[in-house]
């Protein structure tokens, strides 16, 4: 296993850590087939649904980050955190965080065909607004 499952005594599990969904589902069927074979749980479908993915990506170039923060109306306060903040609702609510190497994390999108998406509209978002550093 990669990754890591909790598993709750609600009957619910939480797997974390994982590279992909079909990772996350099969390291799932592991700990509830465990379980099964030592008799702490009764055999039903398992129904697993995503919740929240974090992604971790490179745009390649460095971004003025005060610029960023006037322009796209996000969320920078340099002395609290070294990141900006962006919220957004589409292409899908999740939340971004900016930083001025370039680096962003991602979260709270629901699906792995969600990621390029975000990614690309963050990218022109950027571009458009000439928050690239040459």
């Amino acid at each position: 296993m990669e990754g890591k499952v909790s598993i709750f005594t609600s009957g619910k599990m939480i797997s974390v850590g994982t590279r992909s969904e079909a990772q996350a589902f099969r390291e799932l069927k592991i700990a509830y087939k465990f379980l099964l074979n030592e008799g702490l749980a009764k055999k039903i479908d398992l129904l697993p649904d995503i919740q929240n993915l974090v992604i971790t990506a490179d745009l390649g170039k460095t971004i003025n980050l005060e610029e960023f923060s006037e322009k796209i109306r996000a969320i920078y306060e340099p002395e609290q955190f070294p990141g900006a903040i962006l919220r957004l609702d589409k292409p899908f609510k999740t939340s971004i965080l900016i930083f001025a190497s370039g680096k962003v994390v991602i979260t709270g999108l629901k699906s792995s065909k969600q990621i390029e998406p975000t990614i690309q509209m963050l990218k022109q978002l950027i571009q458009s607004n000439q928050l690239f550093n040459t």
